[in-house]
């Protein structure tokens, strides 16, 4: 249509929603395209088991042409509808994976372990130790043995469910290796140049190698070959959930509808868990307290937290206090209300409030310590474990493999 203006645009729209546990509709609490406000409102509403969607989609008009933006909004919402509703059903298929890069410490397990563990209860999930992902850090051959067999007796240890879950180490299901190459070659170059963490990485004096760039491609096969329907991840991970489901989306419309697309899951509330010096608690900042670690070296480093030097006299904003963001994690809600009062009132200092977490970090693990210590005793149990996950998970994987190598041409 020559002389029609023609307008293309992304739209992001935003919906908090209070989820049942039945099958009613989920109830409509709030919607908006401001992602802070969004995230404020959901504060404010107090609900309960409630969460923030996203719903994504493409306009495009050309003036004159029938199609409107309300007929296009209609589309969006009707993708979250059957989206709300995929979420809701019982016994989705949810896969998560954690790198075996150290001993894991409070941010893992509040931002993400805590999660895996709760979702055991109503779904089937798939948790894999992922030691080829850790590789692109050139480790030692003995620490990557070592964490990840850390790993797995933490995970056991904080309740695990290893006859229910699907527990294994990565690189025992090699299938997955080959799924990456596939997805690999339908897989944009642009679309892996764009990704924040391998920029982030860079701009740290990281040296890249070719692992760390497709490390989104080999976490979309993770997901994939075990056609995940919900995978949590932290907010930091939320655009390589993004890759994923534009890979599948690519591949399916190639190939035939043979992928699952997945959905994120984060948690707003605690995405991001701060370390002792403010920033996102993290080993390569060496700035964790670590779950299992002596109890004293626990209360040294809770004593270290970086604070601001308002006098004890003053009020003081909770909102950016990192001992206060930690005291969320692990208190009561009227104890939390508490120390807010006593942060805005003035006349506290911030060791009061340091001393506090202190106990409630060491009494909150305290349950798990023996257990913890009965698998270091008992490692053969916890190989065992690894390896009896590792056969369920090969079965699901060498079924979706088998259907994409068909798909593609290969063995036929």
């Amino acid at each position: 249509m020559q002389g029609s203006a023609v307008m293309d645009k992304d739209f992001e729209l935003m919906v908090i929603l209070q989820l049942s546990s039945s099958k009613n509709q989920p109830l409509l609490l709030c919607t908006g395209r401001n992602r802070e406000r969004i995230q404020r409102a959901k504060c404010l509403t107090g609900a309960s088991n409630s969460a923030i969607f996203h719903v994504k989609f493409y306009y495009r008009r050309v003036e004159d042409e029938p199609m409107r933006f309300s007929q296009c909004v209609y589309q969006g919402f009707m993708q979250l509808y059957f989206g709300i509703h995929r979420y809701q059903e019982d016994n989705l298929r949810v896969l998560s994976g954690i790198q075996p890069s150290g001993r894991l410490h409070i941010g893992n397990f509040f931002g993400a372990m805590r999660q895996h563990l709760r979702l055991q209860a109503e779904h089937s999930c798939f948790y894999f130790i992922a030691d080829y992902h850790a590789l692109t850090s050139n480790p030692s051959p003995a620490d990557v043995a070592q964490h990840t067999l850390g790993v797995a007796m933490d995970y056991i240890a904080l309740g695990l469910d290893t006859e229910k879950t699907v527990f294994w180490r990565q690189s025992d299901v090699p299938e997955v290796t080959e799924l990456t190459w596939l997805l690999s070659c339908v897989t944009p170059m642009g679309l892996l140049q764009r990704c924040t963490s391998y920029k982030d990485k860079v701009a740290e004096g990281i040296s890249p190698n070719h692992g760390l760039f497709a490390y989104p491609v080999l976490q979309a096969a993770d997901i994939l070959i075990y056609k995940s329907d919900l995978v949590p991840v932290g907010a930091d991970q939320k655009q390589h959930i993004e890759i994923t489901r534009d890979i599948a989306i690519r591949f399916n419309k190639v190939y035939g509808d043979i992928l699952t697309i997945p959905e994120e899951y984060i948690i707003e509330s605690v995405a991001v868990v701060p370390g002792i010096d403010g920033r996102k608690m993290s080993k390569s900042y060496g700035n964790t307290i670590e779950i299992f670690e002596p109890e004293g070296n626990v209360e040294k480093k809770i004593m270290k937290i970086i604070t601001d030097s308002t006098p004890v006299e003053q009020p003081k904003n909770p909102d950016d206090c990192s001992v206060f963001a930690l005291l969320k994690l692990v208190a009561s809600p009227q104890e939390l209300r508490q120390w807010e009062d006593k942060y805005r009132s003035g006349g506290m200092g911030y060791s009061q409030t340091k001393k506090r977490l202190a106990e409630l970090i060491i009494d909150y693990f305290k349950p798990f310590r023996q257990k913890r210590t009965e698998l270091e005793n008992n490692v053969d149990y916890v190989k065992q474990v690894l390896a009896d996950g590792a056969e369920r998970a090969k079965a699901v994987a060498a079924e979706t493999l088998a259907e994409v190598r068909k798909a593609v041409g290969i063995g036929r």
